[in-house]
């Protein structure tokens, strides 16, 4: 089943500090790169790497010739995306010596979707797929519902969170891909154990993904239950890792494998990301995945089925 992503492109700015800067503090960073990112590009190339079918849209501003190029040569068709004049999305990223991000976005051509566009783009994929969105962009509510009632499933990972996730018509989707954050704003109240069940319990019809970093993931579709824990790895640079696993995930839920073996292709996928420095760059093939797999380099946990 191909993937449409309605996603964000951004033009990371990436400075290696040892800790994050801290407010009134100014200090040297000890490396820094431009690198192709957004959440949207790196869920593009994720699922593309893994073995989708995938067509990414949106806009590439005139800064962004690169960004495109870097989608096609993971394999990801960019026929539907249009080009802009104005300035691409950014961000400003902070990755520590613990590996740890911190990332500061400016939306750029990724807040200059139109109506028009969506509707053009939603005509030329057709009626059999499924569209996936992150919260990088606009008009996030409207394509779920024209995507719905054009008869596709639809995928939403809420992030970055903002009140206005809370206002998509998230009981018509298909899968809602979150972290413990996110989950929290959705559902409300604190984050705590019970929130994968909260969610659930609010969205029955939609298969759910939460992760949870180092602490690994849980899911659950139609009341079956599954959770993994990470693989022990040394992280260099986490910038990429849930959009690896969302990439990989929804891989494996549209190829029918079952939720067990999905999470364990996702959980090394992510893993081998994490030790690599980069955001798009950093994302492995299903080939790099498959011989971790099986040679025993990375041993993922067991998953936890109820």
């Amino acid at each position: 089943m191909p993937i449409l992503n309605f996603g964000s492109l951004n033009i990371d700015h990436v400075y290696r500090v040892d800790t994050f800067v801290q407010p009134g503090e100014t200090k040297h960073s000890k490396a820094y790169m431009i690198n192709s990112g957004g959440k949207g590009l790196n869920q593009s190339i994720a699922a593309a790497k893994a073995g989708s079918q995938v067509y990414h849209a949106g806009m590439a501003g005139r800064d962004g010739a690169f960004l495109v190029e870097k989608l096609k040569a993971a394999g990801v068709d960019t026929s539907l995306m249009q080009d802009s004049e104005e300035v691409s999305g950014h961000a400003i990223i902070q990755v520590a010596d613990s590996g740890q991000n911190c990332i500061l976005l400016y939306g750029g051509t990724n807040q200059m979707l139109t109506e028009a566009y969506v509707d053009q783009t939603l005509d030329a994929f057709g009626n059999d797929g499924l569209v996936l969105l992150q919260n990088e962009t606009n008009l996030v509510g409207e394509i779920i519902e024209k995507a719905v009632d054009r008869g596709l499933k639809v995928a939403l990972n809420a992030a970055p969170y903002s009140d206005k996730v809370n206002t998509y018509p998230i009981n018509r989707l298909d899968w809602l891909i979150v972290n413990e954050v996110e989950a929290a704003g959705i559902a409300g109240g604190m984050a705590d154990d019970h929130l994968l069940q909260r969610l659930a319990e609010r969205y029955p019809q939609a298969g759910i993904l939460l992760t949870l970093g180092s602490l690994g993931s849980q899911c659950v579709q139609n009341g079956h239950y599954a959770s993994i824990s990470s693989c022990k790895v040394h992280a260099v640079d986490t910038t990429a890792a849930g959009d690896t696993f969302s990439g990989y995930f929804l891989y494996g839920v549209l190829e029918g494998l079952s939720l067990a073996e999905t999470l364990r292709l996702s959980t090394v996928a992510s893993a081998l990301c994490v030790q690599r420095p980069g955001a798009a760059d950093s994302i492995p093939t299903l080939v790099e995945v498959r011989q971790a797999l099986n040679d025993g380099s990375l041993t993922p946990p067991e998953v936890r089925e109820w």
